[in-house]
Protein backbone atom coordinates (compact mmCIF):
# COMPACT_ATOMS: atom_id res chain seq x y z
CA UNK A 1 0.00 0.00 0.00
CA UNK A 2 1.34 3.52 -0.83
CA UNK A 3 0.67 6.65 1.76
CA UNK A 4 0.76 10.36 1.05
CA UNK A 5 2.28 11.67 4.03
CA UNK A 6 1.94 15.70 5.62
CA UNK A 7 4.89 17.03 7.54
CA UNK A 8 5.25 20.18 9.31
CA UNK A 9 8.75 21.23 7.80
CA UNK A 10 11.68 19.74 9.07
CA UNK A 11 14.17 21.72 6.54
CA UNK A 12 17.20 23.33 8.14
CA UNK A 13 18.73 26.64 7.93
CA UNK A 14 20.33 25.68 5.03
CA UNK A 15 16.82 25.32 3.44
CA UNK A 16 17.58 21.65 1.93
CA UNK A 17 15.13 18.60 2.65
CA UNK A 18 15.81 17.17 5.53
CA UNK A 19 16.34 13.57 6.20
CA UNK A 20 13.74 11.23 5.67
CA UNK A 21 11.17 11.64 8.69
CA UNK A 22 10.32 8.43 9.43
CA UNK A 23 13.66 6.81 7.84
CA UNK A 24 13.63 4.59 11.52
CA UNK A 25 11.39 2.36 10.14
CA UNK A 26 13.76 1.50 6.88
CA UNK A 27 16.07 -1.66 7.20
CA UNK A 28 18.20 -3.16 5.86
CA UNK A 29 16.37 -6.54 5.99
CA UNK A 30 13.84 -7.82 3.34
CA UNK A 31 11.62 -7.32 6.63
CA UNK A 32 10.82 -3.90 6.64
CA UNK A 33 7.59 -1.35 7.21
CA UNK A 34 8.73 0.79 4.84
CA UNK A 35 9.74 -0.53 1.12
CA UNK A 36 10.43 3.55 -0.36
CA UNK A 37 9.94 6.47 0.38
CA UNK A 38 10.01 9.68 -1.75
CA UNK A 39 10.16 13.25 -1.18
CA UNK A 40 7.26 14.92 -3.29
CA UNK A 41 7.04 18.68 -2.63
CA UNK A 42 7.65 21.83 0.36
CA UNK A 43 5.08 24.48 1.04
CA UNK A 44 6.30 27.00 2.02
CA UNK A 45 5.48 29.09 5.12
CA UNK A 46 2.46 31.40 4.88
CA UNK A 47 3.98 34.06 6.57
CA UNK A 48 7.89 33.88 7.10
CA UNK A 49 8.28 37.07 9.48
CA UNK A 50 5.37 38.51 10.98
CA UNK A 51 4.56 39.69 14.09
CA UNK A 52 0.83 40.36 14.11
CA UNK A 53 -1.14 37.85 15.67
CA UNK A 54 -4.74 39.20 14.93
CA UNK A 55 -6.00 35.46 14.56
CA UNK A 56 -6.08 32.24 15.89
CA UNK A 57 -4.21 30.82 13.03
CA UNK A 58 -1.64 33.05 12.74
CA UNK A 59 1.25 30.62 14.35
CA UNK A 60 0.59 27.87 12.01
CA UNK A 61 0.72 30.01 9.32
CA UNK A 62 4.48 30.33 10.14
CA UNK A 63 4.86 26.76 9.54
CA UNK A 64 5.47 24.84 6.08
CA UNK A 65 5.35 21.64 5.44
CA UNK A 66 6.57 18.43 3.43
CA UNK A 67 4.57 15.75 1.38
CA UNK A 68 6.53 12.49 1.16
CA UNK A 69 4.90 9.01 -0.53
CA UNK A 70 5.71 5.36 1.30
CA UNK A 71 5.39 2.38 0.36
CA UNK A 72 4.32 0.17 2.77
CA UNK A 73 4.94 -3.53 3.12
CA UNK A 74 2.20 -6.20 2.99
CA UNK A 75 1.04 -6.47 5.99
CA UNK A 76 2.40 -3.46 8.21
CA UNK A 77 -0.15 -0.78 7.59
CA UNK A 78 -0.97 -0.56 11.49
CA UNK A 79 2.89 -0.24 12.21
CA UNK A 80 2.90 2.60 9.54
CA UNK A 81 0.55 4.29 11.21
CA UNK A 82 1.44 4.37 14.33
CA UNK A 83 4.74 5.52 13.83
CA UNK A 84 3.52 8.43 12.24
CA UNK A 85 1.24 9.07 15.22
CA UNK A 86 4.30 9.16 17.29
CA UNK A 87 6.19 10.71 15.34
CA UNK A 88 5.47 14.49 16.41
CA UNK A 89 5.21 16.14 13.22
CA UNK A 90 2.66 14.43 11.69
CA UNK A 91 -0.24 16.74 10.10
CA UNK A 92 -2.26 13.85 7.94
CA UNK A 93 -2.13 11.32 5.87
CA UNK A 94 -3.97 9.11 3.48
CA UNK A 95 -3.32 6.00 1.14
CA UNK A 96 -2.94 6.41 -2.23
CA UNK A 97 -5.69 5.82 -4.27
CA UNK A 98 -4.52 3.38 -7.11
CA UNK A 99 -5.37 4.80 -9.76
CA UNK A 100 -3.10 7.53 -8.75
CA UNK A 101 -0.21 5.03 -8.69
CA UNK A 102 -0.15 4.13 -12.07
Amino acid sequence: MKYRVIFRERAGASRGVAQNPIAFLQGSTSNTVVRSSKFVLRNEPEFKKSSDHQDDDAEFRHLGTEVWEYEVADGRDQEFKDALLNSGSIIEFAPIAQAERD
